[in-house]
């Protein structure tokens, strides 16, 4: 599938709408990228808009990223240390495969939910939101492109 039809396949509505459900249940942040170009290497890609996106910045580092590269059909799942810390590479691990079993079935937008989902339930678990924890938004919750 070339980039472009990617990019008009996802349901950007759908993507943010799980992306507040999740930050609803936790006090982590979750974001979602594309990429405007192939990367080489999807990891390093994420790593560097994971710093440019502000997503270090984050009061307990509790912030992750799902990087997606639809012109060279990669994608990356990233998260500070405060969350890697507790869940270690097991939790990347289960996210990008639920991804990726959605992205070879030609169903990008709900790739994307059910990273978002499965990265919700461990967020919730190791960073709950509770009433009047004080809690705010800390990162935007869109769809963002380079």
């Amino acid at each position: 599938m070339r980039p472009e039809a990617f990019v008009r396949a996802l349901d950007d509505e759908r993507i943010v709408a799980a992306i507040r459900a999740a930050e609803s249940r936790t006090r982590a942040e979750v974001r979602v990228h594309l990429a405007a170009r192939a990367v080489d290497d999807p990891q390093a890609a994420g790593a560097r808009a994971f710093e440019r996106l502000g997503m270090t910045r984050t009061a307990e580092r509790n912030g992750v990223l799902l990087f997606v590269a639809p012109a060279s059909q990669s994608f990356a799942v990233l998260g500070d240390r405060g969350i890697h810390e507790r869940c270690g590479d097991e939790l990347w691990t289960e996210v990008a495969a639920a991804m990726r079993e959605e992205f070879q079935a030609g169903r990008f937008t709900e790739g994307i939910l059910a990273g978002i989902a499965k990265v919700a339930d461990e967020l919730a678990r190791h960073f709950p939101r509770s009433e009047g924890d004080g809690d705010r938004n800390e990162l935007p919750d869109g769809v963002s492109r380079d």
